[in-house]
């Protein structure tokens, strides 16, 4: 008897599932079970927010008409992330890119390997452009998983396809930060004499930024193979009780002689020869990455590729009608992330301090030399980034006093910039403010991957804070430098 216990002993603990399996699991299950739908999130920290901006204030009057005020002040930006989704699902639904997925699809051969491979390519698409990325990423997924034979986790691929927007797209042509520092129309007159004009040279295309880049790819793929649950834990898209089928369009003939335009190419070909002008004189100057980073015109582009590829206004129709479930989260809950903006940068208090100024002055003043100021500075913007999930309208609050404190401290200004945008994007990991269009278009909610990005969080947040304040020490200060007239 004694034998045979101590024989069986090994065989239990060699079929426990590796450390990082378990660990990941654990916060896998802790999600499902706690983590609530990203409604009651936006809700709870309208809450917290609001109530830090009466106690710094106090003034509840303002902070109620903040939130009024700021409530539809994303409705643009919101109608944008919306056809984000849209145009993505229109596209991936022609039959050209529905075979392209298909294709890309079969490229791995192992579960485990799907999902770095979703996450690989996921971050390599945002450098170039996020909506790319989060769409293509997306539906990749979806594709995957109707191999069945592949045993793909729906979660683990959903978490590994929103890598691009947790730790990848404000280190290339979609850096908001980057993209307006580089551009003198669009950098505003009071910053301008802070900060003067920072080239692509001084930000996204330094050899510092591709270590970064090299590192949370290399970190991200690693965590993603890890943690990826093994067969025994996995569940499908079908265990999940998503139909990846629903949104298929089948084949209409036509039925009588008033749907003669609806089959025609006619109409598709009058709006393209309408748009060819206006997309060569949008192209023809400027890098077309950065054009295409516009979201404007990121989605009339991706709007009219669909029509292109769907060819025939009925099956462009159809598409729109099934994709426009995935923009529900975005729709209800884009406006309440306003609200929490206004909260935070237009109430004051008796000297017109602003909730977020005094947050990020004591950040500030803590700082004595380079290296610290950039730990902090990587603290405050992933701390802000939480309540106030938009890059580009973020660097415009934080902006004023991070850049006049890198001055005094003889920090690269360039090299602060990267180091806003690579702690700004680590709270997407947990927060859902980016994921909505995500979980439209694979029906899931957020619960479901928060597991696996918390993991991708929890391992990230020290390396990336520890790199850009070692990567700071290599950078020499230079003075701004003013446009030429």
């Amino acid at each position: 008897m004694t034998q045979l216990h101590s024989g069986s002993a090994p065989d239990q603990r060699s079929s426990r599932p590796p450390l990082m399996e378990r660990f990941s699991q654990t916060i896998v299950a802790w999600a499902e079970k706690w983590f609530p739908d990203a409604y009651v999130f936006v809700v709870i920290a309208c809450a917290v927010v609001g109530l830090g901006a009466f106690v710094h204030s106090g003034n509840a009057v303002a902070t109620s008409k903040a939130f009024g005020d700021g409530f539809w002040s994303l409705i643009p930006f919101t109608m944008q992330m919306a056809m984000v989704a849209v145009t993505g699902y229109v596209l991936a639904m022609s039959p050209p890119v529905a075979a392209l997925l298909r294709r890309v699809a079969q490229i791995p051969k192992t579960a485990k390997g799907a999902v770095v491979f979703v996450g690989v390519l996921s971050i390599l698409l945002s450098l170039v452009n996020w909506g790319v990325s989060l769409i293509f990423s997306g539906l990749l997924v979806r594709e995957m998983a109707r191999r069945k034979s592949l045993g793909l986790d729906y979660r683990a691929a959903g978490a590994a396809a929103y890598l691009g927007l947790g730790c990848g797209f404000t280190l290339g042509m979609s850096s908001s930060a980057a993209q307006l520092q580089a551009t003198p129309a669009s950098i505003p007159a009071s910053l301008l004499p802070i900060t003067g004009v920072i080239g692509f040279d001084q930000t996204i295309l330094t050899w510092q930024n591709l270590v970064v880049i090299v590192l949370v790819t290399v970190v991200s793929a690693v965590i993603c193979y890890v943690s990826a649950p093994s067969a025994k834990a996995t569940r499908t898209a079908e265990d999940l009780g998503v139909d990846l089928n629903a949104d298929q369009i089948e084949p209409v003939k036509r039925q009588r002689p008033g749907d003669f335009l609806e089959f025609s190419p006619i109409l598709t070909i009058i709006v393209l020869v309408l748009a060819l002008g206006w997309l060569w004189n949008a192209f023809r100057s400027g890098n077309p990455l950065i054009t295409m980073s516009q979201l404007n015109t990121y989605n009339f582009v991706f709007l009219l590729l669909g029509l292109l590829l769907h060819w025939r206004p009925r099956s462009f129709l159809e598409s729109f009608v099934k994709a426009m479930p995935s923009v529900g989260g975005v729709l209800l809950q884009f406006p309440f992330y306003g609200g929490i903006g206004y909260m935070l940068t237009k109430v004051v208090d008796a000297h017109g301090v602003t909730l977020s100024d005094e947050i990020a002055h004591v950040f500030v003043g803590l700082a004595h030399d380079s290296g610290v100021f950039s730990l902090l500075v990587s603290i405050y913007s992933a701390v802000l980034g939480f309540f106030i999930p938009s890059a580009g309208g973020k660097w415009i609050i934080e902006a004023p006093y991070i850049m006049t404190a890198a001055n005094e401290l003889k920090a690269h200004l360039g090299w602060t910039v990267m180091v806003y945008n690579i702690a700004e994007t680590l709270p997407n990991f947990i927060n859902p403010f980016w994921m909505l269009p995500l979980l439209g278009i694979l029906k899931l909610k957020s619960k479901d991957l928060v597991g696996y990005t918390a993991v991708q969080f929890i391992i990230h947040t020290p390396i990336v804070f520890l790199a850009a304040a070692l990567l700071m020490m290599t950078f020499t200060y230079h003075p701004p430098v003013m446009p030429t007239p």
